[in-house]
């Protein structure tokens, strides 16, 4: 049996999960005997062992983590490159955001607050000049729709007419 690292809550079911590290966790509720854990666990051996080899396959893969250096010089591209667009897309769709603020979020590039501030990820500056227009547009769409709803869609396809084949850019 492949070893686990166990995280009790209040919860009523268990679950298993590999992480990105390879590791594999097993959420249990709080009064569920070791046991029966265990035999969940060996129930799913085969489970563990394909999303083990998918994920250690992903990690081997994977390109190297970027060093700090490296993360410096994407803000400051960003610093550079985001201002121009975002003034750009602003000023042809008519919408002003409030604030702009560069990150190094990891899980998506871009967001917009309730209070209409945009905020990007430096990572966004790895991907080709048209998947940062999408990224762009689609934040300030936001501004006027908050959601991602047929109206927010229509919007975004009004300036990018082309944004369904901008996204595939962004994988």
């Amino acid at each position: 049996m492949e070893p686990y690292e166990l995280i009790r809550s209040r919860r009523r079911t268990l679950t298993l999960e590999i992480t990105t590290d390879c590791r594999v966790l097993v959420r249990a509720p709080l009064r569920l005997s070791k046991e029966r854990i265990d035999a969940f666990v060996e129930g799913h051996t085969a489970w563990i062992e394909t999303h083990l080899a998918r994920q250690r396959q992903k990690a081997a893969s994977a390109p190297p983590a970027p060093t700090p250096e490296d993360i410096a010089a994407l803000k400051v591209k960003a610093r550079a490159v985001l201002p121009g667009k975002v003034a750009y897309w602003s000023e042809r769709m008519g919408l002003v955001p409030t604030g702009l603020k560069i990150t190094t979020a990891r899980k998506r590039y871009g967001s917009c607050s309730g209070k209409n501030s945009l905020c990007f990820s430096c990572f966004l500056m790895n991907c080709p000049e048209e998947a940062v227009d999408l990224v762009v547009v689609h934040e300030l769409c936001h501004i006027r729709e908050k959601n991602h709803g047929p109206r927010f869609y229509a919007l975004l396809e009004r300036y990018l007419p082309d944004y369904k084949e901008r996204k595939k850019l962004l994988r």
